[in-house]
């Protein structure tokens, strides 16, 4: 394995988390999942979706999956619901929860590797990671609503590592989904690592970790 000289970051989940309020705002209040159940909900989605994209037969997207059976929990499946949610989540101004301690963290990570952001968005990733504070740790910001395509699409990650001018062999990423990030990235020839705070992926063979303290752990290894 070559040495590792650039860390591309995925945001959702990996940077930055859900704002549940806002993208829950179609359901009363009382009707809101724990954050225990909306993780649950996340490790299910992905493991289904995953092996639907393995298999090459992806019939939905995962934010429909997600909400489906978010719905169907509650007893209360609506497709215009489900629309709002939908679009709610993939608005990315509402995902702007950010754990303690992820500035200083990367921080930490850029005093030895460049660092940037390759990210499934709505083209306005980078105006969120401003309002979070974290926007000038990243020497580039490559978000799929402008590059016209999402991960696992390799021409997404070869658009982010022509920005910065970094080789595969020495790049690696970071991200939450199996199939869109660690599969995306290594079939664009770089090195991954998933970045799995909800446990999806705890019973798997894969490098991973499950916060940004465990990221700074693993690269030492």
């Amino acid at each position: 394995m070559a040495k590792c000289r650039f860390i591309f970051f995925d945001v959702g989940n990996t940077l930055l988390f859900p704002n549940r309020a806002r993208m829950l705002a179609p359901l009363p209040e009382d009707r809101h999942p724990t954050l225990a159940t909306w993780q649950a909900l996340e490790r299910r989605t992905k493991q289904e979706f995953d092996q639907g994209l393995m298999d090459g037969k992806v019939d939905h997207g995962f934010w429909w999956t997600f909400h489906t059976y978010l719905l169907q929990g509650l007893n209360a499946l609506d497709d215009g619901v489900r629309d709002t949610l939908i679009a709610n989540t993939q608005n990315s101004a509402n995902w702007d929860q950010i754990l303690p301690g992820t500035r200083d963290a990367l921080e930490r990570i850029r005093q030895e590797y460049a660092i940037a952001v390759i990210s499934n968005a709505d083209g306005r990733i980078d105006a969120v990671l401003r309002r979070c504070g974290i926007v000038d740790c990243f020497a580039s910001i490559t978000d799929s609503g402008i590059v016209g395509q999402e991960k696992p699409h390799p021409a997404i990650f070869e658009a982010g590592l022509g920005e910065m001018k970094a080789s595969p062999a020495e790049s690696l990423y970071v991200g939450d989904v199996y199939s869109v990030d660690y599969v995306g990235a290594r079939q664009a020839g770089m090195q991954a690592v998933l970045f799995d705070v909800a446990g999806a992926y705890r019973d798997l063979e894969f490098p991973r970790v499950e916060s940004l303290a465990g990221l700074e752990t693993w690269l030492k290894q």
